[in-house]
């Protein structure tokens, strides 16, 4: 059973809206075990380029799954939120059990309505690098990496010793994955 928070910024969140956010995500409920309660979290974001961003979280233990679609219509960016953590919940089924197979139990998340459906992949790792992380503060990291031109960029804080990896997100803006 999924409980839904459902929240708006710039923009206030109606009867319609939200009844169609819930609309729209129950058709995931098939998935998940019915005595399953899970939070599903949604951000429905306008900019002021009258774009429509929706953000949809449900944690699930030890995995978390996460969709957002940015377009011009709001309706259409929660069909296809909703379609894309559908995929994600059939492509990494299997992936999910194996992995979590010790930590949580997924024949508690998932049903078997889809079992025969999910086709299993094989990932392989096609190139392998090796890095010396130089300690350095944030603005270095992040002139680093935009000098190397890439998304992302892991260095080792100056001031305590820890590994952080700094990303370019979507937005234009930086994100910092501190490792504790």
């Amino acid at each position: 059973m999924l409980k839904y928070s459902i929240r708006g910024e710039n923009l206030e969140v109606t009867d319609a809206l939200r009844d169609y956010v819930v609309s729209k995500l129950e058709k995931i409920e098939k998935y998940f075990q019915a005595e399953q309660e899970l939070d599903a979290r949604v951000n429905l974001k306008v900019y002021r380029e009258k774009t429509a961003k929706v953000e949809v979280t449900i944690p699930l233990g030890s995995i978390t799954l996460r969709a957002e679609d940015i377009s011009q219509d709001m309706y259409g960016s929660i069909d296809l939120v909703t379609d894309k953590i559908e995929r994600q919940i059939r492509k990494n089924k299997t992936k999910i059990e194996r992995k979590n197979r010790n930590k949580v139990a997924t024949s508690q998340l998932f049903t078997d309505s889809f079992a025969e459906e999910a086709e299993e992949v094989p990932s392989k790792v096609v190139r392998s690098k090796h890095i010396d992380l130089k300690p350095m503060d944030l603005e270095e990291a992040i002139l680093q990496m935009d000098l190397l031109g890439h998304d992302f960029f892991i260095y080792s804080d100056a001031e305590d010793s820890s590994t952080n990896v700094i990303y370019r997100r979507e937005d234009g803006d930086i994100g910092l994955l501190e490792v504790k």
